[in-house]
C-alpha cells in the first residue's frame, strides 16, 4: 500500500500555511509549528529540503523566518510530495527513471502500475496550494 509519510503531509500542512498567511513578509517557524500543531523541532528537519529546492525562501535572526518563492498557483502537490518522499510510485520497479527489472518483457501486472501511478502523478500535479486554500471554504473537498 502506497502511504503518504508524516514528513509529506506535515511539508503539504507547512506550505499551505505560508500560503494562507502569505502577505510578503518572513513567517515564524514557531508561529507555522504551533498553527499547525507539529513540534518546531520537527518542522526543522522538513524546512531545508523545501529552501534547498527553491520552494521557500528563509531569513534567520529578528524578523526572519520563511516565506513562499512563488504565488500558491504556481505550486502543485505532486512536487511537494515527490521532494519529501522521493517517489510516489506505488511499485519499485516505476522508483527510477528507467525500469531495470528484469521481468519488464514477461510482467503481466506492469501496464496496471503504470496506470496507477500515472493517474497518482495526474491527479496530484493537478491540486496547487491555491486549490488546498480555497478548499477551506464552503464546498471544497480536498483533505490533506
Amino acid at each position: 500500500m502506497m502511504k503518504i509519510s508524516t514528513k509529506g503531509r506535515y511539508a503539504l500542512r507547512v506550505m499551505v500555511d505560508l500560503a494562507e498567511n502569505n502577505n510578503g513578509s518572513y513567517i515564524p517557524l514557531r508561529d507555522i509549528a504551533r498553527r499547525q500543531e507539529i513540534s518546531e523541532k520537527y518542522l526543522e528537519t522538513i524546512i531545508p529540503a523545501l529552501t534547498r529546492a527553491g520552494f521557500l525562501e528563509g531569513l534567520r535572526g529578528k524578523g526572519g523566518g520563511y516565506k513562499l518563492t512563488r504565488t500558491p498557483d504556481q505550486y502543485d502537490v505532486a512536487s511537494i510530495l515527490q521532494l519529501t518522499e522521493g517517489s510516489l510510485a506505488p511499485v519499485s520497479c516505476l522508483e527510477g527513471s528507467h525500469n531495470t527489472c528484469p521481468r519488464i518483457s514477461k510482467c503481466p501486472t506492469l501496464l496496471m502500475w503504470e496506470g496507477f501511478y500515472k493517474m497518482i502523478l495526474e491527479y496530484f500535479q493537478g491540486i496547487t496550494l491555491e486549490d488546498l486554500i480555497q478548499s477551506h471554504t464552503p464546498g471544497g473537498d480536498f483533505v490533506i
